[in-house]
């Protein structure tokens, strides 16, 4: 029966002839996924690659487990790959669930592929709900674990967990066994091994009955989708909450919207903190005030006059480099070009390809901005901080570690996209062309 449901499965989303990681930890779950599909490979002509994350949290055990997934694959001859988390990363579940995902793209990048499919079953999303309950879910939560969403795919989503253990015991499969998952100190495991039990006190049947809330959950939020689409239209542009439209809506709206957005970037959220974010961001409309909200260790909502969006602390690159050649350079997600110009220009109308004179400057380097730089803005006399130029830019403080920086010492030549210093601006003839575009 498993067989059939992943074969009916991979041709509903049309996923024949086609490249699929397998999110491959060795427990029932994920064993029953890959040696399902293993099955069936050729009969869909499907390549299936085993991918392996060690968390890196139970030492030797963990090591073990990894290999016996290597070896797992070699005997199916499937495609293995894996990768071992920092020693020194934070061990808790939210930090170990973003490490997996960008583990995941890691490999899509690597494979070429799009499609991940991770063996999360039946039961993982009746503990999914009791889990959002618990926290203090909206409508969206309820929905619990969607079967697509992006790139990754759930194929067992249908299938309890008993029926994944006897196929696995049928086809005389051993799993990893994970001793961590007797350990309620997790809360997944709390509420598999204790609050389970005692809501199918009230209820035998509780996991169908939480899964099929579930289903009412999605059938009532696309209703609702559905509705409000044209506002959130109105509302969003380029992935970002325009704040002026934002500040017009009624406070129901506004959390709904917010709700969305925060949902949709993966972040773990209640209700209070929807709620909190909202009149933070109300807050700071009404004081014309540019900041930003909590909502990891990590990640902020952030607010200026124009928009709202979510962004990501990342740790700044120090690297410099050298310019010597006419070439092209790369930093970060950007490529730099220099080239030889011999122009007559009055003006440079598109800040990301720049004439400029070079001639005075016999040392330049790339690098991103640091405390002390000074620029001279064009058609001024005087130096100025690079903060105070930036400012007067209106960069967001947290795209101002980003930017790119032409620089003779500690003196800013170039903002890269942004503004040149009228220090190397065309006087007479350019002598050479700049050039800033993304990879």
């Amino acid at each position: 029966m498993i067989n059939s449901h992943i074969i009916n499965f991979i041709k509903k989303y049309e996923l024949q002839d086609k490249t699929i990681i397998v999110g491959f930890s060795g427990g029932f779950d994920s064993t029953c996924l890959i040696y399902a599909l293993n099955n069936i490979k050729n009969q869909l002509n499907l390549k299936i690659i085993g991918a392996h994350y060690n968390h890196n949290w139970r030492g030797e055990i963990a090591k073990e487990e990894q290999e016996n997934c290597r070896k797992f694959c070699k005997k199916l001859s499937i495609e293995f790959y894996t990768e071992t988390a920092p020693d020194n990363i934070k061990k808790n579940e939210t930090e170990a669930r973003e490490l997996r995902y960008e583990f995941f793209e890691r490999v899509q990048e690597k494979f070429n592929t799009n499609i991940v499919f991770t063996a999360h079953n039946f039961n993982d999303n009746a503990e999914t709900l009791i889990y959002r309950i618990a926290k203090g879910t909206g409508l969206v939560g309820l929905k619990g674990i969607l079967e697509k969403r992006d790139n990754y795919y759930r194929p067992l989503l249908e299938i309890p967990r008993d029926e994944i253990e006897n196929y696995c015991k049928e086809n005389d499969l051993k799993p990893n066994n994970d001793n961590s998952n007797e350990d309620t100190i997790h809360k997944r495991n709390l509420i598999r091994h204790d609050i389970l039990p005692l809501f199918e006190q009230i209820n035998k049947n509780t996991i169908c009955a939480i899964n099929n809330l579930s289903k009412v959950a999605q059938c009532e939020q696309n209703i609702l989708d559905e509705y409000i689409e044209t506002i959130k239209n109105d509302v969003k542009f380029e992935g970002k909450i325009l704040t002026e439209k934002f500040k017009n809506l009624s406070k129901n709206l506004q959390q709904k919207i917010i709700y969305d957005f925060i949902y949709n970037s993966d972040v773990d959220y209640d209700y209070k903190l929807i709620e909190n974010a909202v009149l933070f961001l109300n807050n700071s409309i009404e004081n014309k005030k540019i900041a930003k909200f909590s909502l990891t260790q990590n990640t902020f909502l952030y607010i200026d006059s124009k928009t709202i969006e979510i962004i990501k602390t990342e740790t700044k690159n120090d690297n410099v480099i050298e310019i010597k050649d006419l070439k092209e350079y790369e930093f970060n997600d950007n490529i730099f070009e220099i080239n030889e110009c011999s122009e007559k220009v009055n003006r440079n109308s598109d800040e990301t390809c720049v004439k400029v004179d070079l001639s005075e400057q016999k040392e330049l380097y790339l690098r991103t901005r640091r405390d002390g730089d000074i620029i001279q803005p064009l058609g001024s006399t005087g130096t100025m901080k690079l903060k105070k130029y930036l400012m007067s830019k209106k960069i967001p403080q947290h795209k101002r570690d980003k930017l790119l920086l032409l620089c003779n010492k500690n003196e800013v030549l170039w903002v890269c996209g942004i503004g040149i210093s009228d220090k190397i601006k065309t006087k007479t003839i350019s002598t050479h062309k700049l050039q800033i575009r993304s990879k």
